[in-house]
């Protein structure tokens, strides 16, 4: 059974946390005991409804004020998928929390307000979506009940988001009219709008394809750790620890070890104590190779005939996630994988408008959840795929010296 992660996001008010509720109750993955503490959470409502926002909005500040501001986790299953749920907060000052829970989702569902249509916020998310990678967006027009289950309504918006989806070269988009206060098209299909012959958002989600999501092509090990037994039954034992982040590696396979460039072939993989002749992303495994090279914690192991880019010169485009403001000519430690490298910021290129989408050039100085395109000066080479190219291999962070806090997310280019 495989995994989907999914991130919820979109305008503030348009019913993210109510929508993951609706569907954590209408597929019955919720615990007794959660189910009691939301219902005696909602007693003070007049009407009796359960509310269903308080299935994920679990901090006090979230439940007074009737938002979500951290990132909220959760997991549920169906018998066909596993699935992770990422809530992400929609206030323009929590940009830096959406970046952080979109960062490994498969799929983005971007909440649309059905009497509000397309506003800013909705073009905020959606270019960190696309920014990010994720290769598969749901348009999610929430509040139907609220314009009378409208097929011109819902129309109207999907035209406005097609224009906007082709900015962002969107690579599959799919547009779902629903009422997550009342569960329409969220797990069962809605009985106020025949006119959509569509699947539902559970249904959807149990069955998008995602096998074509992990790079195959390109295969990646970054080491974690050298196994090397200190016992005279295994002095001749050498492994090299770590996690297939894409791409297969087969037995006998040409290797090439970054940055030293150095060669050799692959002599065995181990999977669990047990000797395989291929292994694949995003398994974790032993590699041992023919040769006795010089490899450490943070070098990435490549198959010869597909490499990544190996420099210290390094464009990406950045979140800033610090209170701190960077500026032209500051010092960080980048973290690439299991690599790190000390590094100074050579350039800021431009920053861009998330809500605009303009870019602005001459800039100095960033400030908290800005994202902008800078140059970087690594002080050792990093070899690394471009984002587009390579989600897993072309992401990193940035780490402040003093305070070792991570102040920055990168894509690199």
């Amino acid at each position: 059974m495989d995994l989907l992660r999914f991130i919820t996001c979109g305008s503030v008010d348009d019913g993210k946390s109510t929508l993951i509720g609706r569907l954590l109750y209408d597929s019955k993955s919720i615990l007794a005991d959660q189910l009691e503490a939301v219902e005696r959470a909602s007693k003070h409502k007049n009407d009796g409804e359960i509310d269903l926002a308080l299935l994920t909005d679990g901090l006090r500040s979230e439940r007074e004020q009737g938002i979500t501001i951290d990132v909220a986790y959760r997991y549920f299953q169906t018998p066909a998928r596993k699935f992770i749920i990422v809530d992400a907060p929609g206030h323009i000052q929590y940009t830096r929390n959406m970046v952080t829970g979109a960062s490994n989702c498969q799929l983005a569902i971007v909440l649309v307000d059905a009497r509000n249509g397309v506003v800013e916020q909705t073009r905020r998310h959606s270019l960190i979506a696309s920014m990010l990678g994720i290769p598969h967006i749901v348009v999610a027009v929430n509040k139907m009940d609220l314009v009378d289950y409208s097929e011109d309504v819902f129309s109207n918006i999907c035209i406005q988001y097609a224009e906007l989806a082709k900015k962002l070269n969107a690579k599959q988009v799919t547009f779902i009219p629903m009422s997550a206060l009342n569960g329409d098209n969220v797990v069962d299909p809605s009985q106020n709008m025949s006119w959509y012959e569509g699947p539902t958002l559970l249904n959807y989600l149990e069955t998008v394809e995602l096998d074509h999501d992990v790079n195959l092509t390109d295969a990646r090990f970054p080491v974690q750790y050298v196994i090397r037994p200190q016992t005279p039954d295994l002095h001749d034992y050498r492994g090299y620890a770590g996690k297939i982040t894409s791409g297969i590696f087969r037995k006998g396979d040409s290797v090439t070890v970054l940055p030293s460039g150095e060669t050799s072939t692959v002599e065995a993989i181990e999977f669990f104590e047990e000797v395989k002749d291929e292994a694949f992303a995003p398994m974790s495994v032993i590699l041992h190779l023919a040769d006795d090279i010089d490899i450490s914690r943070g070098n990435l192991i490549v198959k010869s005939d597909s490499q990544p880019v190996v420099s210290q010169n390094i464009e990406a485009l950045l979140c800033w996630m610090d209170t701190k403001e960077l500026k032209v000519g500051s010092k960080y430690t980048l973290q690439h994988g299991t690599f790190r490298s000390r590094c100074v910021v050579r350039d800021i290129a431009y920053q861009l408008n998330v809500n605009t989408y303009e870019e602005t050039e001459g800039v100095e100085s960033l400030k908290l959840n800005d994202i902008a395109r800078v140059v970087l000066k690594t002080a050792q080479p990093i070899s690394f795929d471009p984002y587009s190219r390579n989600r897993v291999n072309g992401g990193a962070i940035l780490i402040d010296e003093t305070s070792n806090v991570t102040v920055g997310a990168l894509m690199l280019m």
